[in-house]
């Protein structure tokens, strides 16, 4: 329906209640002529008259009597609408969900949702664990967390966290038979825990950095695992060396529990961002989730 027949049929409903044009003027702001040759116009559109006009009374005609039964209630909801709309602003509400990888979101998006969701009671959050370049809007998601390079260049990014430097560590007792790695050539005289990409099922590249250059290398063992923490797990009870963030492992390195090997080769990834659709209005839930990881980035 065009925007003026809704204006026109609003102003009907107002003369209408108020039986007088100079009230209903004065209700909507505008000169008594002007409202006039808006119903006018009004009248000539549907063509029948809708208002009986007396030097002391407006009242509806049969047929504006119809139209006001039906028209009335419908604009009083689009007005509920409306003011439901100001309280969604005041008070965000709805699902927000995130496509992250495991690290985000335990060190990034959950320290910044703890307090979120105790601010916002009436906001649920779907977090979902993926390593891919998932298409957020292909994918139905409100938002994704990956590192800068992964991310699309139609999306808007934003940075939410540190660089990420990687490290390799393993229980002491790895090193009681066997040297420590010199090199990351060396780490094919050790068992290795590798971790596997569920999203597309391969396995994370133990990337290193020397001499200017990125080098990958092939690691081998006994175990596989498709969740980081699992493989701490296993590296804290000796079964070989991981390849995971250092934030991730840096309390257990400061208490002697794992040792940190080739150092010298650590490598460093760009800082997460979240990205989400180059889109002029977000919901007020995603808007305020924004906001709150812009002032942790």
């Amino acid at each position: 329906m065009p925007d003026e027949n809704l204006r026109d049929l609003n102003a009907f409903v107002v003369v209408a209640e108020e039986a007088s044009f100079t009230r209903a003027a004065a209700r909507l702001g505008v000169s008594q002529s002007a409202l006039s040759q808006t119903v006018r116009n009004l009248e000539e559109r549907v063509g029948i008259r809708l208002l009986n006009r007396t030097t002391r009374n407006v009242s509806p005609t049969e047929a504006g009597e119809r139209l006001l039964s039906r028209v009335a209630p419908a604009l009083e909801q689009i007005g509920q609408g409306f003011a439901q709309l100001g309280s969604l602003l005041e008070r965000p509400s709805g699902t927000i969900r995130i496509s992250a990888d495991e690290y985000a979101i335990q060190s990034l998006l959950w320290p910044a949702l703890e307090p979120f969701l105790f601010r916002y009671p009436e906001i649920n959050v779907e977090l979902v664990t993926d390593y891919g370049r998932t298409d957020v809007v292909r994918e139905r998601f409100d938002a994704g967390v990956r590192r800068g390079k992964l991310v699309s260049k139609d999306m808007i990014a934003q940075r939410i966290g540190p660089d990420v430097s990687m490290a390799v560590v393993g229980a002491p007792s790895c090193f009681s038979e066997r040297k420590r790695p010199k090199r990351p050539q060396d780490l094919s005289d050790h068992a290795c825990i590798n971790l596997r990409l569920p999203t597309h099922g391969e396995f994370f590249a133990w990337t290193f950095s020397g001499g200017g250059k990125d080098l990958r290398v092939t690691t081998e063992g006994r175990l596989v695992f498709t969740s980081i923490i699992q493989v701490r797990l296993a590296c804290l009870a000796g079964f070989g060396l991981a390849y995971l963030p250092l934030d991730f492992v840096s309390q257990d390195i400061a208490a002697g529990d794992l040792v940190e090997v080739l150092g010298d080769w650590r490598k460093t990834f760009e800082g997460y961002h979240l990205y989400y659709p180059n889109r002029r209005h977000h919901p007020p839930a995603l808007s305020a989730l924004i906001d709150a990881l812009r002032h942790r980035g």
